[in-house]
């Protein structure tokens, strides 16, 4: 890979706007802009200086532009680095980005500007994806741990983790080089109790990576039940808009639908879906078919039922059949505006019984009653739907593991120190320093200290043009 070359993109989306922001890169990014810049000598200006002007090809005037200069290495990539800010019509920007090329700039590929970051040491690899992460947040919690990770929260943790294994490493490679003296210079005791806490800190990371992809990605939420249970203006009264048909006719909905409810920062993507009974016809049949599917997929099924009507065998029945192995469920008793006092004290017998039945396991969900149509309850269901998918995990500055890429990466480091581990009794050093070295490659994978062209293309190549 080279940076001797200078490129040039788009920075802004594409489409007509107010303005567009054109981005050059490299060693002649301000020659090259100053060739088609009549106004002061850009080569002469100090770097984070705007300067207004005119893009002239030849005498042909394209725009009036702005052009913010910063000189290298105080840039994104560490060159050179310009900005151009024209009208946002595209047969402007097109035909400024065609002169710029015609003076010897390059088309920039995708990520090839946060690429040059990173070649020139300005971000590590963990830092240029959580770039990519952070364009791409679409929630406060998404942005805020995206941030968190940019401005090198997960760099200096792993850092610190990997300077302490290097300083064993570089002790037994030590005792290699004196095998035949048998003499020990890393100290098994420490080594042991350094590898207890790294994998301490490793395995925290890792188990973070559920919260942190439900942040990033959002959560899969499954809204369930018989029909009639409520499960349709259960959805519109967390959403506050009339969504989904209601009808006081069973099955009235046939397919599922999708909306994006967002408590707290988190994005929960809510399907309403298909009431689960025997169907009456070839088209419920499918609806019922897609809500066992959707169920299978999500993190979190909120159950709905209708608890005027309900008898304990139905509830029981029902929980135990929808509870899947790594989903969260919520048990909500609807239409608690039509149960009579006697229903209430049965009903309240039966949650009893269903929080210790011995055939329901260790995942009894949580009972939260409510009535959709009357809004009762509702901010309190949004808050067991919210703490069932952080379970008290966020609390603003920790590091969350949101790449699957990362999180593979761990896993793999954490196996190799367990086999340092299990080896350091019994084996022999020039053995202990190879798995150490597994794992100080899968940690430097993760920063990019250790990389491979296929990686770094594998990774950019998700980016946007311009960034």
């Amino acid at each position: 890979m080279t940076n001797d070359q200078t490129i040039v993109a788009l920075a802004t989306p594409n489409g007509t706007g107010a303005i567009g922001i054109i981005r050059l890169s490299g060693p002649d990014a301000i020659t090259m802009a100053n060739n088609v810049f009549k106004g002061k000598d850009l080569t002469k200006q100090p770097s984070h200086t705007i300067h207004f002007g005119s893009i002239a090809d030849g005498d042909i005037i394209l725009d009036e532009v702005l052009v913010s200069l910063f000189v290298g290495p105080r840039s994104y990539t560490r060159e050179n680095v310009v900005e151009i800010s024209c009208h946002g019509s595209a047969y402007i920007i097109e035909s400024i980005i065609k002169l710029l090329i015609k003076k010897g700039a390059r088309s920039a590929k995708a990520g090839e500007f946060t690429l040059r970051a990173f070649l020139n040491g300005q971000l590590d690899l963990s830092q240029a994806e959580a770039v990519a992460d952070l364009i791409a947040s679409n929630s406060k919690a998404s942005q805020q741990v995206a941030l968190n990770q940019l401005r090198g929260g997960f760099s200096n943790q792993l850092q610190a983790l990997r300077d302490q294994l290097v300083q064993f490493a570089s002790l037994i490679e030590l005792e290699l080089d004196f095998a035949e003296e048998d003499v020990e210079f890393a100290n098994r005791d420490q080594l042991k109790k350094l590898i207890n806490e790294i994998n301490r800190v490793i395995g925290n990371l890792i188990r973070s990576f559920e919260l942190g992809n439900a942040i990033k990605q959002g959560v899969n939420t499954v809204i369930a039940g018989r029909p009639n249970a409520g499960k349709s203006t259960l959805l519109n009264a967390l959403l506050n808009e009339e969504r989904a048909i209601v009808s006081h006719i069973p099955g009235t909905t046939r397919d599922t639908i999708e909306e994006v409810l967002n408590i707290n920062g988190i994005n929960f993507r809510l399907i309403d879906t298909a009431g689960i009974r025997e169907a009456t016809d070839a088209i419920e049949q499918i609806g019922v078919q897609r809500t066992m599917e959707k169920i299978s997929q999500s993190a979190l099924l909120i159950y709905v039922y209708d608890a005027s009507v309900i008898t304990n065998d139905e509830l029981n029945q029902d929980i135990a059949s929808l509870q899947k192995p790594g989903i969260t469920m919520l048990a909500v008793a609807n239409k608690m505006d039509l149960v009579v006092r006697e229903i209430r004290d049965q009903r309240l017998e039966v949650r009893e019984k269903t929080n210790y039945a011995p055939d329901l396991g260790p995942g009894t969900p949580d009972f939260i009653e409510i009535s959709a149509k009357e809004k009762v309850n509702i901010d309190t269901l949004k808050e067991a739907i919210y703490k069932s998918a952080i379970k008290d995990q966020l609390t603003g500055d920790e590091t969350l593991v949101t790449n699957i890429r990362h999180l593979e990466a761990l896993q793999k480091t954490e196996e190799a120190l367990i086999r340092v581990l299990n080896g350091m009794d019994n084996v022999t050093s020039d053995f202990l320093a190879m798995d150490i070295k597994q794992a100080l490659y899968y940690l430097g994978e993760i920063t990019g200290a250790v990389t491979t062209d296929d990686l770094l293309e594998n990774i950019f190549s998700k980016f946007c043009i311009g960034k």
